[in-house]
């Protein structure tokens, strides 16, 4: 029997991300400035208000406010009747130095034997399921509301969004775990003041199917398009009037949408956030390396699903154990465990060398914290960044390089395909 399946996403004005993309944000222009940076840096925003905690040790000097001010009025959180803007939110940080017993477990002699920044164990998930590996119905989610953000910002059409909203994709799966239709599609959507809230739930649904699913519908692989239909069932502002949002209609701290982050609750989750941490914490860095190599399975043929899990002991380098879980999917004559084997030969998941192979000390992380770490396309750009004394950087780098597919030919060959 066929069944159903749920992924949601949020945009990058819900004030859990505005969080994520100030702390993410502050990371870069550390490293910028001293790649060798430890950062763990949390944030709170809420009505004209912002809070920078957490412990940073580095030889760079930054104007956090300034920081801060440039992510919320990059979002789009510029007018004073948001009760949250740039320009004049408070600004208040507690960012402090590094625990010395903290920093003492990950900084080596030798750095190839720099340890985990934190006990724990990460994952990594990919199936064949889209072109880059990702869950369906995250993919659509994160879609939806990238396409939203992008109509605000044209300011063309849809004239009375504002930046916080959430969207939500229901598939029905047939029993061997094909899509087959999108049954449902919520969206949720901060909007200026209208005359009437019949006027306004009416208005933003019509919208919503006739302007913003249309060219959602546009960006899509035609095997996808077939499943866009007007059988669907779209819940628009389903409790109604939502001109109160943002970090003024809810608190946002940063690490709360780790689902949204990763697989939109397929595979498994850690329980780490992202944002915030520098590459030396595990949570982070080696979430991103599984990703790798649980993309990298999928794409060489091993299997049509994998779940990849790492953990690892605070201050120790090498992990303490891989898991591969391939949900039966695989089309190797080897058990997941046997898998494991030989990844861990093509692998090496020490911190150290997770961090070389990425190039995690690179600022390459404000892009990742919105709409998604994963599934999102590798590319090179430069970046500009100022210091707390006015110094001026441009910086070349790669995005996302993690979801890069250069070891299909090592995995194959390892697997005999």
């Amino acid at each position: 029997m066929s069944y159903l399946f749920t992924s949601e996403s949020v945009s990058e004005g819900h004030p859990d991300k505005v969080a994520d993309q100030i702390s993410d944000a502050l990371i870069d222009h550390f490293l910028a400035f001293d790649k060798d940076s430890k950062v763990a840096c949390e944030t709170l925003v809420t009505t004209g208000q912002v809070v920078l905690a957490g412990e940073v040790k580095s030889k760079t000097y930054l104007d956090v406010q300034k920081i801060a001010r440039d992510v919320i009025n990059d979002i789009g959180y510029t007018k004073s009747e948001y009760m949250f803007d740039g320009n004049s939110c408070g600004v208040f940080s507690a960012i402090h130095e590094q625990s010395p017993d903290i920093n003492q477990g990950v900084e080596r002699k030798k750095k190839e034997e720099q340890g985990a920044g934190d006990q724990g164990m990460m994952f990594g998930y990919a199936n064949n399921e889209t072109s880059n590996y990702m869950p369906l119905s995250l993919e659509l989610s994160h879609l939806i509301l990238k396409e939203l953000a992008a109509i605000r910002k044209e300011g063309k059409k849809m004239k009375y969004l504002r930046p916080d909203s959430k969207a939500q994709v229901t598939i029905q799966y047939s029993d061997d775990h094909q899509p087959e239709k999108i049954t449902a599609v919520v969206v949720s959507t901060q909007h200026d003041d209208f005359d009437t809230e019949t006027k306004m739930l009416k208005k933003i649904k019509e919208d919503v199917i006739n302007i913003l699913m249309p060219r959602v519908k546009k960006q899509l692989p035609k095997h996808i398009q077939k499943l866009i239909t007007d059988k669907i069932t779209y819940h628009v502002n389903p409790t109604g009037i939502f001109v109160i949002g943002g970090p003024h209609g809810d608190t946002g701290l940063t690490g709360r949408k780790i689902i949204v982050d990763t697989y939109g609750g397929r595979g498994a989750h850690g329980g780490g956030a992202f944002s915030g941490k520098d590459p030396s914490k595990v949570d982070r860095s080696a979430a991103y390396a599984t990703r790798h190599i649980a993309k990298n399975l999928v794409a060489a043929g091993v299997a049509d699903e994998a779940l990849v899990q790492v953990a690892y002991a605070i201050g120790v380098a090498k992990p303490v154990g891989l898991y591969v879980n391939t949900y039966g999917t695989a089309k190797v004559d080897k058990t997941d465990g046997q898998i494991a084997k030989e990844l861990e030969k093509l692998f090496d998941m020490r911190p150290y060398a997770i961090e070389q192979r990425f190039k995690l000390r690179s600022p390459i992380y404000t892009e990742t914290a919105a709409y998604g770490h994963m599934g999102r396309e590798t590319e090179t750009v430069e970046k500009s960044f100022v210091d707390g004394a006015g110094k001026s950087k441009k910086v070349k780098v790669k995005l996302f390089p993690w979801e890069e597919l250069n070891y299909v030919t090592k995995i194959k060959k390892a697997f005999k395909l």
